[in-house]
């Protein structure tokens, strides 16, 4: 279920300063969930903002808990940077999250010993997928771009689905990932979102960005290379590493892949040094590196949407908190900025 935010509700997050105009003072909000589509076409933001706070898919995918606390903290960071002539929060329209606390607490219930709780998980899974689909249907109808911030890397396939089903067409995707999250189809969980969406006609061509040679089976290889008109991918090891080819000349190239249709931006925070995720890693592209590949897609006129996922900062500690919180506001606002 959509919750939505107010400018009332918004003015909690901000910290005013005279002399001072934050971000949050001028983002547009909506008055009512009724008539959405008609109401996010009236508005003259280009981007929506939207957040998933749950952990479901991760869990169902055998990861670490936690990725429900990065939304508040995005937000959070996110509508106290500076509104100026680089940054104009006039181009967002905060809509609001999208509210799984009752499936939360199913999860939180299931036995985690009994042979059923991962397929209990992944049938909790299959809801999310609906909810995500329709609110992504919709604002892609409207003629906007969304910037949705998870929760779980299963939301791609929410993602994909409804932004084909507004586009009335199979969607391309580059996914900025230590994983192909391309898994067996064996029930929903953050590990095939992308698989999924393949399999059912949503995603036309995918490049993965960035993976990691140690975590990437070979299974998995075989599949991709059996697709080498619509599944492409590098390696984290082939462009920082041994350094073969460098990360802009990647860049264009995986462009060049995903180019002849619209096409879905995924950034998932494993790949991230050091950030607090569902799978952190000490070895990894730099913030600044995934900072680059936000602003260079979102640069693209066939960029359809962002979304970054994964990041699961400690609810109790005020500085990773504030860390990750500042670090998906920048991939947030280099993404929008031209």
């Amino acid at each position: 279920m959509l919750h939505l935010y107010t400018s009332e509700s918004l003015g909690a997050f901000i910290s005013k300063r005279e002399g001072e105009t934050k971000f949050g003072e001028r983002v547009e909000t909506l008055s009512s969930k009724d008539n959405l589509v008609t109401q996010l076409q009236q508005s003259e933001a280009k981007y929506v903002l939207l957040g998933i706070p749950e952990d479901i898919g991760i869990r169902a995918n055998r990861g670490k808990a936690g990725a429900t606390t990065a939304w508040k903290a995005a937000l959070s960071a996110l509508l106290n940077t500076q509104d100026n002539a680089y940054n104009k929060g006039k181009r967002l329209l905060v809509l609001g999250h999208l509210d799984f606390s009752d499936l939360l607490d199913r999860a939180a219930n299931f036995d985690q010993n009994s042979p059923e709780y991962y397929i209990l998980l992944s049938q909790l899974v299959n809801k999310i997928d609906e909810e995500v689909s329709y609110i992504m249907f919709q604002i892609i109808s409207a003629g906007k771009t969304p910037i949705i911030v998870g929760g779980g890397h299963n939301n791609a396939y929410g993602n994909i689905k409804g932004t084909a089903l507004g586009k009335s067409k199979a969607i391309n995707v580059i996914n900025f990932d230590a994983h192909t999250d391309f898994r067996n189809l064996e029930g929903r969980h953050s590990g095939n979102g992308f698989s999924y969406a393949f399999k059912q006609g949503f995603l036309d061509k995918y490049f993965m960005f960035g993976l990691y040679e140690n975590y990437t089976s070979k299974k998995v290889f075989k599949t991709i290379d059996s697709y080498p008109e619509r599944l492409q991918y590098n390696t984290f090891e082939s462009i920082e590493i041994r350094q073969e080819q460098g990360f802009s000349f990647q860049l264009n190239r995986a462009l060049n892949f995903i180019d002849n249709r619209s096409f879905g931006v995924e950034i998932d925070c494993d790949s991230i040094e050091n950030v607090p995720s569902s799978a952190m890693t000490p070895s990894g592209f730099s913030a600044n590196q995934a900072r680059m590949f936000a602003s260079f897609f979102g640069k693209q006129k066939n960029a359809a949407y962002l979304h970054l996922c994964e990041a699961a900062p400690n609810p109790n500690d005020a500085q990773e908190i504030y860390v990750v919180g500042k670090l998906l506001s920048y991939l947030i606002t280099d993404f929008m900025r031209k």
